[in-house]
Formats: C-alpha cells, sequence, structure tokens
C-alpha cells in the first residue's frame, strides 16, 4: 500500500482529512512519525503558497509523496483578516479560544449584515521531485455573536451556517465533512491522488 504523508502534526486536522480521504488505498501518516522534521516558514502571501512550501519541502525531507494544506477564516468587514495569519491570529501565546476571543472583539457590535466570512482552504501534492498539483476549496457562511457546539477546531464555534442555522462546532463531522472547506479542496484533490497511485 502507497503512503501519504501529511504535512501536519495537528492530530484533528489529519482525523479530518484521513475521514474526508477514506476509500482510497493509502496509508496517511503525518509527520509524528517523522524525527528531526524540518520547520516550514508559513511565509507565503496566499493559502496555495504555504501549502506549497509545506507539499515540497516535506516530500524532499521524507523522500515520500506528500500532502501540504494551509487553511483559514477569511472575514469581509475585516478585508479578509485573519486569513493566512488564522492559526496565530491572537500572537505568540495563540489557541483556538484566544483567536475566537480576538475575532469576537474586532466584531462587537456588527450587525448580521456585516458579519459574512468564508473559510479557504488549499491543498498542493507533492514527491521527491516536486510539485505535482494544487487545488483549492472554500465554504461560505457568516460569524456567530458567541461560540456554540463543541466538535471541531479553529473557528468552527463561531462559523454559522444559515442553511443549517447552526456553526460548524454544531453541525458535527458527519455534515461538515460534506460541506467544507477542506471537503471541496480535497475532493479535487482526490482525483490527482488517484492517478499518482495509479501509475
Amino acid at each position: 500500500m502507497k503512503q501519504l504523508v501529511v504535512a501536519t502534526k495537528n492530530k484533528k486536522k489529519l482525523s479530518e482529512i484521513k475521514d474526508i480521504l477514506k476509500g482510497i488505498d493509502l496509508k496517511l501518516l503525518s509527520l509524528d512519525a517523522y524525527k528531526n522534521v524540518p520547520r516550514v516558514i508559513e511565509n507565503g502571501k496566499t493559502f496555495q503558497e504555504n501549502a506549497i512550501k509545506k507539499a515540497v519541502k516535506l516530500a524532499r525531507f521524507t523522500g515520500q509523496f506528500c500532502l501540504g494544506e494551509d487553511s483559514g477564516l477569511c472575514v469581509d468587514v475585516l478585508g479578509g483578516a485573519p486569513g493566512i495569519y488564522s492559526a496565530r491570529f491572537s500572537g505568540r501565546d495563540k489557541n483556538d479560544v484566544k483567536n475566537n476571543l480576538k475575532l469576537l472583539r474586532l466584531l462587537n457590535g456588527m450587525p448580521v449584515s456585516k458579519r459574512k466570512a468564508h473559510y479557504v482552504c488549499a491543498v498542493a501534492l507533492a514527491d521527491k521531485d516536486g510539485l505535482i498539483g494544487i487545488v483549492e476549496g472554500s465554504c461560505f457562511g457568516r460569524i456567530a455573536f458567541e461560540p456554540e457546539g463543541s466538535t471541531g477546531f479553529g473557528y468552527d464555534p463561531l462559523f454559522y451556517i444559515p442553511k443549517y442555522k447552526k456553526t460548524f462546532a454544531q453541525l458535527g463531522e458527519k455534515i461538515k465533512h460534506t460541506m467544507s472547506h477542506r471537503y471541496h479542496a480535497l475532493k479535487k484533490a482526490r482525483r490527482i491522488i488517484q492517478k499518482y497511485i495509479e501509475k
């Protein structure tokens, strides 16, 4: 069975990717399977640039087929922020709770009409010879007035889907994994992965 190294140590993200890609004849590994992994400095100007950096650098390091992913939340009224800085939005001592609280502070007093937002996910695939493909997916919603729900991670407790009248964290994985930004990007990536392993 071929291996796909997912360029992350985030267990929740890995679990989500595994769930969305299930059915492909691949063993998915995270960076935890390797020692002395080189640090990838995410200084790209877009999600795609950061995803490519991760995939290419870590494919060279591991010698394996590799998936690099970068994703984040873009809030219209904040000019697309937190964007590529989503994971480190609240500074050096960042965590999901602090990031969510900072976002709520910035949107304090804003009406529903000013709370439009979308998640973006870029997925890059590379092997030791270089980049194979890059795809992107999005999911649109708005920012809730307070965190709701207990599943998912990141900004999921605040990302509200009007169709369901629930946040991602309330919807749960079963529904989230059929409509999220990561689902849309991985659905496109799936075709590239399938082609690669059939070679």
